[in-house]
C-alpha cells in the first residue's frame, strides 16, 4: 500500500503523487484518511494562484508552515482513523476516529497532540465540518451579537451558512443574508435567515438605501459579517452599517485587492472594522478561553446542527482535479465538496 497525496502543481493544475507510507515516530500516529473537506475559499486562492507570495500557508498548522510556492499539498480538514502508533503513544488511541488540520492525503503521520479525538456520536461526514464550524463560532465571538440587534451576513457559502445557523439561534432583531446564488439564498432561509437577497440586483441594493429600510427602518445594521470572499462586498457592508456598527471581516482575499470608500459616513459614524481569523483567539478572551474550549463548542454545535446535510458533492480522491474544476467553473452548483479515500489509496 502507498500514500496518495493531492498536489497543487501550478495554478489550475492538480496532480496526484504516490509514495511509501510514512512511519510514525515515537510520539506520532499514522492516520488513514476517510474523508476530507475542500474549502471553497482559501483553497481556491491556492488553486487559482491568488495566494500572497512568500506568505506562510498557515503559521498555526504544523503541516502548512512552509512559505507558499508551487508545487504544494494543501487543505486543512481531514477525518480518519488511527491505524498505527509510536512507542510513546497511549494504546487507547489505536483505532480511534480523529480530526486533523492536514492537507488532502490518504495517509499521514502526525504528533498525537495535533489530533482532535471525535466523540462516538459524531460521524466522519459531520466531523469534516469541524474547521468551518470552529471558524463560524469564532465569528460570533468576535462580532459579539447583542439581543435585538439587526444583523446582515454577506455570503452564504458553507462558512456563511453555518454562521447564519448559529446566529438564527439567538434572539436578534432582523437577520438578513446577501448572496448572488439563488440556491444559497434558499439554503439561508431554511437555516433561519429572515430575508435573503441578491446584492447584484439594484432593487435589493441600490447605494444601500433600500436594504437599509429593510434591515432596520433606515437606521442601518448593527452588526455585519463580510464572508463572501468578494472584496467589493466590503463597500456594500459599509453602506448598510449604521452609526457605531461593527463589521466583522471573515473573508480572506489573498492577493485580491479591496478598494474601500472611506470618504463617506464611515469616519463620522465610528464604524468598526474587525478582522476575524480562527488561528488565534481575540485578546479579550485570553483570560478564560483557550482554543480547546472553542473547539469543544464547535463539536457541540456540529452535534446539534448536523452540517453533513450540506454536502453536495463527493469525489474519490483520484478525481480531485474534477472537484476543484467544479468549484472554480460552476460554483453555483456546489456547497460543500468532499474527497473520499478507499482502501486502495
Amino acid at each position: 500500500m502507498q500514500r496518495t497525496t493531492v498536489i497543487f502543481k501550478s495554478p489550475y493544475e492538480i496532480k496526484l503523487t504516490r509514495s511509501p507510507l510514512p512511519v510514525p515516530g515515537e510520539e506520532e500516529v499514522l492516520i488513514k484518511s476517510q474523508i476530507s473537506g475542500i474549502s471553497a475559499g482559501t483553497e481556491l486562492l491556492v488553486y487559482r494562484g491568488q495566494f500572497p507570495p512568500k506568505m506562510s500557508l498557515d503559521a498555526a498548522i504544523p503541516a502548512l508552515t512552509r512559505p507558499f510556492s508551487y508545487p504544494l499539498a494543501y487543505g486543512y480538514s481531514s477525518v480518519g482513523k488511527v491505524v498505527e502508533i509510536g512507542r510513546s503513544v497511549n494504546k487507547e488511541l489505536l483505532g480511534r476516529s480523529v480530526f486533523c488540520f492536514h492537507p488532502h492525503e490518504s495517509h499521514y503521520a502526525v504528533r498525537q497532540d495535533q489530533l482532535v479525538q471525535l466523540p462516538d456520536d459524531i460521524d466522519p461526514v459531520n466531523a469534516v465540518f469541524l474547521a468551518t464550524m470552529e471558524t463560524a463560532v469564532n465569528f460570533l465571538m468576535d462580532g459579539r451579537p447583542v439581543i435585538g440587534e439587526n444583523v446582515v451576513i454577506f455570503g452564504q457559502g458553507i462558512v456563511g451558512l453555518l454562521t447564519a445557523l448559529l446566529l438564527s439561534r439567538l434572539p436578534l432583531g432582523k437577520l438578513v443574508a446577501l448572496d448572488p446564488n439563488s440556491q444559497r439564498r434558499a439554503n439561508a432561509e431554511i437555516a433561519g435567515i429572515q430575508l435573503a437577497l441578491d446584492p447584484e440586483i439594484s432593487d435589493a441594493f441600490e447605494d444601500g438605501s433600500n436594504l437599509l429600510k429593510t434591515v432596520a427602518d433606515g437606521d442601518g445594521a448593527d452588526l455585519v459579517f463580510e464572508l463572501s470572499g468578494n472584496p467589493a462586498a466590503l463597500n456594500q457592508a459599509l453602506a448598510i452599517a449604521g452609526p457605531g456598527a461593527r463589521i466583522v471581516i471573515g473573508s480572506w482575499y489573498g492577493a485580491k485587492k479591496a478598494e474601500l470608500d472611506l470618504g463617506g459616513e464611515f469616519h463620522r459614524s465610528r464604524i468598526q472594522l474587525i478582522s476575524s481569523q480562527v488561528s488565534t483567539l481575540a485578546p479579550q478572551f485570553s483570560d478564560r478561553w483557550t482554543k480547546l474550549r472553542r473547539m469543544k463548542v464547535a463539536l457541540d454545535m456540529i452535534r446539534q446542527l448536523n452540517p453533513a446535510r450540506f454536502v453536495t458533492h463527493r469525489y474519490p480522491v483520484q478525481q480531485a482535479a474534477e472537484a476543484y474544476e467544479l468549484l472554480d467553473q460552476r460554483p453555483q452548483e456546489a456547497l460543500q465538496v468532499v474527497l473520499t479515500y478507499d482502501e486502495d489509496c
